[in-house]
């Protein structure tokens, strides 16, 4: 199952729309977006595409498969804790 959705999310985040977020349309519209030219820190994947990748699908395809593994891996470490069985009485490990 994890590797199907690995593929869609490569797959379908090529599809994603190129229009930018929310807050940047706020930014566009309202004219301070150009005050916003340097940012404080960089991305690790900005504006969702690898850098150094040149194909287009590609570098968008393996954000969209780097962020949904990132995703499993957290909510497996959140999770794995909260699953663990509680020991039986009496029972020595």
């Amino acid at each position: 199952m994890a590797i199907v959705t690995l593929l869609a999310a490569g797959i379908v985040s090529y599809f994603a729309s190129p229009h930018p977020d929310g807050l940047e349309r706020v930014a566009e519209d309202h004219g301070f977006l150009e005050k916003a030219n340097e940012p404080s820190w960089t991305a690790w994947i900005p504006d969702y595409e690898i850098p150094g990748i040149s194909s287009p699908m590609l570098k968008v395809g393996l954000a969209g498969v780097i962020g949904a593994a990132i995703l499993f891996g957290v909510l497996y470490a959140i999770s794995r804790p909260l699953s663990a069985k509680p020991r039986e009485e009496g029972r020595r490990e």
